[in-house]
């Protein structure tokens, strides 16, 4: 069973960078964003339009070219979480959380007993082919399996210290296009008041030793957080990645001069 390497880079301080994944459903864009670089994508179930067969496919090439799987669930509910996970997900992305109950549900929906609820339906997919126990299998995953929720409105700024005092949280994740709707600045990414959220979210994490993050859509608001102390690090999405090293090439090669 491997260790989930990119949860383990985070714990120790670590910047790991990731993006967001919801179109594309070859496997082999998998693989090419992990020989890049990047630690890790967030498949997302929420706003892609992905299947559990696809989520699967993209979990397990993941998982095997070095790349960590978090699936971003469409919501809250037991069936989703619990098959996303059996599909191959290291790690679980909560959308919208603004109820610390309701997070707290959810968190026990990714843990086995005796640390939660989830249901034991493993095959030797899941396990790497590896023979091991019931009791191993259960203490390896629920120890390795990353639990990430999002704040995207005000009112989940509000209730940060009570949402991210929660016992199981691993990983906060901003999500700043809701939240800047939210704070009444859409697409503002860098107005005042959705940096100073941002960045009473990051000082709340610290406070309960959960890990901060956010997505991006450019590289630049990447490096602003980056270098203000968020360590689970977005930036952009497949498919915005390709369309825009697409047109790059052509408007190169038109600009050109004829032979």
């Amino acid at each position: 069973m491997k260790e989930n390497l990119c949860l383990k880079a985070l714990r120790a301080g670590q910047v790991q960078y990731g993006c967001g994944y919801g179109q594309l459903r070859q496997t082999e864009v998998i693989n090419a964003l992990a020989k890049a670089g990047f630690n890790w994508a967030f498949i997302d179930m929420e706003h892609g339009a992905f299947d559990f067969e696809t989520i699967q496919d993209l979990c397990r090439m993941a998982r095997l070219v070095g790349l960590s799987p978090v699936v971003r669930v469409a919501e809250m509910q037991y069936a989703l979480v619990a098959r996303a996970l059996d599909c191959g997900a290291e790690g679980i992305m909560l959308p919208r959380v603004e109820d610390p109950r309701q997070l707290e549900e959810a968190i026990s929906w990714t843990k086995y007993p005796p640390t939660g609820i989830r249901g034991y339906g493993l095959t030797p997919t899941n396990l790497d082919y590896e023979v091991v126990t019931i009791p191993q299998a259960i203490e390896h995953i629920n120890r390795n399996v990353m639990v990430a929720f999002q704040i995207e409105t005000a009112a989940g700024v509000e209730r940060r210290d009570e949402l991210v005092s929660v016992p199981g949280v691993d990983v906060l994740m901003v999500g700043p296009a809701d939240l800047s709707i939210s704070l009444g600045v859409p697409g503002d990414f860098m107005n005042p008041k959705q940096v100073e959220a941002m960045t009473q979210i990051r000082d709340t994490c610290h406070k309960y030793n959960v890990i901060p993050g956010t997505q991006t859509r450019t590289t630049q608001l990447a490096r602003f957080w980056k270098e203000n102390g968020m360590l689970f690090l977005g930036c952009s999405n497949e498919t915005s990645m390709l369309y825009e090293r697409a047109t790059e090439i052509i408007k190169d090669l038109k600009a050109a001069p004829p032979i």
